[in-house]
Order: structure tokens, then sequence, then C-alpha cells
């Protein structure tokens, strides 16, 4: 009993070392630089880029640069909104990110399901596949994707320039389908049983039962969905010419000719705003999402 006790609470630093005064300074300072150093590689391009929209254009690109605005300049954000098109930018945006969410929401949730729980026989091998692809770096995709999509198999289709080119590339998420399905094997097969009993069929079962269970999940997926479309650039950039239908971050470079550094900066920050806000607003959901399901009792 004492040595499992004692294996469950090793750590880097004995408990005796700690104890002692040089174990603690040594610790504690080294925490600290850790932390630190980690806050300044993650929150410093944030702040420079909160801070970039409000300082002139002499000031942005002054060196060595500012920490704080001099003279605080709003109107840049104002001026952005309107030079650029934001307004437009961010409803192509809602638009690819939407519909991208709404096909990952039907095919992804059937794919977890058939794999979790209507087990079909190559299912383990099916799953497998689905997880290595999360191994391969999204940019080696971009050659056969691209091919895909200016001559679609079969129906020999052009997509490049609509939205099935961003949105059909999004569908199948070994990512999305691993987590959906490590969900769903958490709800007990006795209510499967039980509808089962009852008459229901897969298709009513996953309606009526399985889906109302499965809404910490089901939301976390779809801010994944949203984030992932909303922060693309190259994929959009090959299949969306048109600077008109081009998403945010994308069409604040294709409109960026002449425009001062500044401005632009300030049209990144609004950019960043909307999936900042639903970090914050959900982080409680999607930790919990993430986490609901990883255990079984």
């Amino acid at each position: 009993m004492a040595a499992s006790f004692a294996s469950q609470n090793r750590t880097l630093i004995s408990s005796a070392a700690l104890s002692r005064r040089k174990g603690k300074i040594v610790y504690w300072t080294v925490l600290s630089v850790v932390l630190v150093v980690f806050t300044l590689v993650f929150l410093g391009p944030l702040y420079w880029m909160a801070t970039g929209g409000f300082k002139s254009a002499q000031e942005v690109v002054a060196n060595p640069p500012t920490f704080f605005p001099k003279h605080p300049e709003p109107g840049n954000f104002h001026t952005a909104w309107t030079q650029l098109k934001i307004a437009r930018l961010l409803f192509n945006t809602m638009y690819y990110a939407f519909g991208a969410l709404a096909f990952q929401l039907v095919f992804d949730v059937a794919a977890a399901y058939a794999v979790s729980k209507l087990r079909p026989v190559l299912g383990k091998a099916i799953l497998g596949g689905m997880l290595a692809t999360l191994m391969i770096p999204s940019t080696v995709l971009i050659v056969p994707q691209y091919a895909t999509v200016l001559d679609l198999p079969v129906l020999h289709f052009n997509l490049v320039g609509s939205p099935w080119a961003i949105w059909l590339p999004t569908v199948a998420n070994g990512f999305n389908i691993f987590l959906l399905k490590r969900f769903f094997d958490s709800i007990p097969q006795d209510l499967m049983h039980a509808a089962a009993i009852d008459g229901a069929g897969p298709l009513r079962t996953l309606w009526s039962i399985v889906l109302p269970m499965s809404r910490p999940i089901l939301g976390v997926v779809s801010i994944f969905a949203v984030v992932n479309v909303w922060k693309d650039f190259l994929w959009p950039m090959l299949v969306e010419p048109d600077p008109n239908k081009q998403p945010i971050n994308l069409g604040i470079n294709s409109l960026s000719q002449g425009v001062p550094e500044n401005v632009l900066i300030a049209a990144l920050a609004i950019s960043a705003l909307p999936t900042l806000v639903i970090f914050l607003l959900f982080q409680r959901n999607i930790m919990a999402g993430l986490t609901t399901g990883s255990l079984k009792g």
C-alpha cells in the first residue's frame, strides 16, 4: 500500500528536496521563468495586434517599437471596417463556416455513431484509418485536394470559385469523429437495447436518444468546425480567387494594397475578435466536452 501510494506521488523534484530552502528557491524560480516566457510567447502577438491598431502609421514601424500608443487613434478601426469591407468579409466567413459546420454535423456524427454503436465488421480498421490521417500534415494534402475540386471525380465538375470547394474538404474530420465516437461509447448500451425493444430503428435511436445526450460534445465539435474555417488561409486562397467572396483573413490580404499598416493591424484585430469571444464564452463547455466520455466508471 505504501509503495503504491508513493508511486502515485512521484514528481520531477522529490518532496524532501522541496522541503529545503534551496530546493524551494530553485523550484519557484524555474516555474516563474517558464510561466513568464510562455505567457509572453502566446500573449505577446495578441498584445501587439491589439495595441498596433491604435497607433499611427509612423509609430507602428518605429524602431525601437513602443509598448503603448502615444496618441491612440481609435478611428483606425472604423477606417479598416469601411476601407477593407470587413462587414462583407465577415458575412462570407460565417457563410463558409456554418456551411462547413452543417456538413460536419451530419456526416461526422453519422460516421461516429456507426463505428461506436452499429459496429460494422471493419469498424476498428476504418476508425484506425481515420485516425491515421491525423498524422499527415495538411499541406501534403493540398495538391490532391486541389486536383479533386478542380475536376470532381465521376461528376467532372469544377468546384473552384464555389462554396463547395471550401465545404467538402472539411467534411471528413478524423479528430472530430474520434471525439464523437469516444462520447458515444460512454452512452450506456442498455438505452440502445431499450430503444430497440420499443421498436426504434438506428436512425430514430440516434435522433431521440443519442443526440439529446450529446449536446456537450456537439458544442465542442461545432466550435472546432467554425474556428478551423475562420482561421484558414492557404486553402481559400487556392480555390476562391474573387476578393468579394473570400473569407476575412484572405480578403484582408487581397484588399490590403495601399492600406497603411496600422489600419491593416486594426482589421486583423477585428477578424480575430469573434473567435476570441467564442473561446472566452464557451471555454468551460469546451473543456467539459473534451473530458466527458474520457473516463468510464
